[in-house]
């Protein structure tokens, strides 16, 4: 007689951009009774997706889903590195750059049906002088960007355009020094981000060709930018050719220290942190499992317009 797999569901009732009153209904008609043991939980307070994941690994829970946006995943994904728990992911953010660099569906039906499947891989994962991440982490402008718009109830694409243009001409650029066991390069720039996964998030590639299974991660520096240089840059980032501007260079490496001239804000999976001036980063191979599709759908090329859409946050 088959044992049934037992799932804990973490919905964050008020995090990502859609509703989730339908989802009870949706886990049901998707996870067959007779296969899993389902138990849903809505968190209350900040802090309780972690408190109700670390229950799941002492219930020897098979599967926990999160529900919700990047925090509610990065916060449930931590909390089951170097666990047989196995994460669901249910991507209801904006961003949901795990999730797309998975090829798990923003469509919750559709990631459920993965869930389903129970197709479990290894993945790695990074930490950043103690504070786990999954997709990237890094500082400059993008980390300035998170900054700004952190804590802002107003969301939106003309709101992040705006304080994208307020921080692109407040912004200026700090000399860093990045050391790795395979070089050390000093310069200043635009961007430095320590990319485990190939982006991050929107689907904006900012290491095209970093793997989330192969133990490194992809160092990507952008040299500083005029605004001259943003339309092709932004056009590269949006259809993998970032790595192709003469204003990127890439190291591959399993962990790096980054030296900057000033303590301050950088960014761990989007989300903004204090750091001080010396950062401290390494890749933790197949750390995580976590439920994938078995064959995942082919992605085409962006067209033109629907970059621009994507650009603007509109997609």
């Amino acid at each position: 007689m088959n044992t049934k797999k037992k799932v804990y569901v973490i919905i964050n009732p008020v995090s990502g951009t859609s509703s989730k009153q339908n989802l009870p209904r949706k886990i049901a008609e998707a996870l067959d009774p007779h296969k899993f043991d389902v138990h849903i939980f809505i968190t209350g307070y900040a802090g309780h997706g972690s408190e109700i994941a670390r229950q799941a690994i002492d219930d020897k829970v098979d599967i926990v889903i999160a529900v919700g946006g990047d925090g509610t995943i990065n916060e449930v994904a931590s909390t089951l590195v170097d666990s047989d728990t196995a994460l669901g992911i249910i991507p209801m953010g904006s961003g949901n750059g795990l999730a797309r660099d998975l090829n798990i569906s923003i469509d919750p039906k559709k990631a459920l049906e993965v869930i389903a499947e129970e197709n479990i891989i290894s993945i790695d994962y990074g930490k950043v002088n103690d504070r786990i991440f999954f997709c990237t982490c890094g500082v400059g402008f993008d980390a300035e960007v998170a900054a700004k718009v952190k804590g802002k109830k107003i969301r939106g694409s003309l709101m992040y355009l705006k304080n994208m243009l307020e921080t692109f001409f407040e912004q200026k650029p700090q000399t860093y020094e990045i050391i790795c066991p395979e070089g050390t390069i000093k310069d200043k720039a635009f961007v430095v981000t320590c990319a485990n996964a190939s982006q991050y998030g929107y689907n904006a590639h900012i290491a095209p060709h970093a793997d989330i299974q192969d133990g490194m991660m992809n160092v990507a520096i952008l040299k500083p930018l005029s605004i001259l240089d943003i339309p092709q840059t932004s056009l590269q980032l949006f259809t993998k050719k970032i790595d192709e501007s003469n204003k990127m260079i890439e190291l591959i490496t399993s962990r790096a220290i980054i030296k900057r001239e000033h303590a301050g804000v950088m960014h761990i999976d989007g989300d903004p942190v204090e750091m001080g001036k010396e950062i401290h980063v390494e890749i933790i191979p197949q750390g995580l499992n976590v439920l994938v599709p078995k064959n995942p759908a082919k992605k085409h090329p962006l067209d033109p317009q629907e970059m621009l859409l994507r650009m603007l946050g509109s997609v």
